[in-house]
């Protein structure tokens, strides 16, 4: 994954104000301690994120399933070309290349793969 370039401050009120305030999260949770993160914006896979040490363990895999039911006709969603492990899991689960950038109009100017879900 690209470096952040958000401070720790300015990521949790982008997280509070805007994923969370005006966006639909979802939080996967086991035992009290949140496990992974999904947040919809319409048919955008905004954000899915899954705690290391829940990983491999089917939390991405629900979380994805319960976006797929939230948007039976589609989703989209954005991966950074240097996430090869989420590229992989999203292709397990249907998703298919669309389109490529080089990064230009990303804030990490990071090179970024686009992919879709068609739907049900």
């Amino acid at each position: 994954m690209p470096h952040g370039i958000h401070t720790d401050e300015e990521t949790h009120a982008f997280v509070a104000d805007v994923m969370i305030a005006q966006r639909e999260a979802w939080l996967a949770w086991e035992d009290e301690t949140a496990l992974g993160l999904l947040v919809l914006d319409g048919f955008e896979v905004d954000w899915l994120f899954v705690d290391p040490v829940a990983q491999s363990r089917g939390v991405g895999s629900a979380l994805i399933e319960h976006a797929k039911a939230r948007s039976p006709s589609g989703l989209t969603l954005w991966v950074f070309e240097s996430n090869r492990r989420a590229q992989a899991f999203y292709e397990r689960h249907g998703f298919v290349i669309v389109d490529r950038t080089d990064g230009a109009d990303n804030e990490e100017k990071a090179p970024d793969i686009r992919y879709v879900w068609p739907g049900r």
